[in-house]
């Protein structure tokens, strides 16, 4: 039957991480899902049931670092600190960067992928770090998405090999009530893609920070599109 639980693998993968396994041995294609600031591994798990029929393995790291919630003791985790509105420090980026390949490179290890249909999503925080593992390394996914959150301009400037991801389909989607991460920021953000003619699907919402059910719709149609339905030979 579908698996649907958090596995604690601290010493083999150094991120606590949940699972979302489809029925039938596999391979199977798979979603990275990189959660916002102040969630946790079991966050965007809840979508894997939504996205095409629950076809695709996802896999669901924690962040690393904790976040206080409020004064009595609760906490979320988090990519790499709040950059308060301005520029994000770059050397916790790189660091989570790090942890996350770590991380993919032995979890991909040990459970049944299809190579040629990797997917990583990131919400929020964790659109930062996709943006970054994907344009670091595009040829290793077959698609991005990011979901109401931003680019950091030195992530374009230090992607050693951008012109390697022109292949890559890309699914931005943001809300025009996103009252944590302005629209302008993701218009921004796509507009900093374009002088790299990389394929880029722009999308925005009536939502505020969030997904709701018409952006995970259309999600999903766009990943049986591009991930699901092409012939992959080779």
């Amino acid at each position: 039957h579908t698996l649907m639980t958090p596995h604690i693998m601290e010493h083999l993968m150094q991120l606590i991480h949940a699972l979302y396994e489809p029925t039938g041995d596999g391979p199977h294609p798979t979603i990275l899902a990189l959660h916002g600031r102040g969630a946790n591994a079991m966050d965007l798990l809840g979508l894997a049931p939504y996205l095409c029929g629950g076809r695709f393995l996802v896999l669901c790291p924690q962040a690393p670092l904790q976040v206080p919630l409020g004064p009595s003791g609760p906490v979320g985790y988090a990519w790499f600190p709040s950059p308060g509105g301005g520029p994000p420090d770059m050397s916790p980026i790189r660091a989570a960067h790090a942890a996350l390949r770590s991380f993919l490179d032995t979890a991909l290890a040990r459970y049944p992928y299809d190579p040629r249909k990797l997917v990583v999503l990131g919400f929020s925080q964790g659109g930062v770090m996709a943006y970054n593992l994907a344009l670091h390394q595009p040829e290793r996914f077959a698609a991005l998405v990011a979901l109401s959150t931003w680019l950091p301009q030195p992530i374009i400037d230090t992607a050693p090999h951008l012109e390697a991801a022109q292949a890559l389909p890309i699914m931005v989607q943001h809300g025009t009530r996103d009252e944590m991460i302005e629209v302008s920021r993701a218009r921004q953000s796509v507009e900093a893609l374009r002088p790299a003619h990389l394929s880029v699907a722009y999308r925005e919402y009536d939502m505020g920070h969030e997904i709701n059910g018409r952006s995970l719709a259309d999600l999903s149609a766009w990943l049986q599109d591009k991930v699901l339905s092409p012939l992959v030979t080779g």
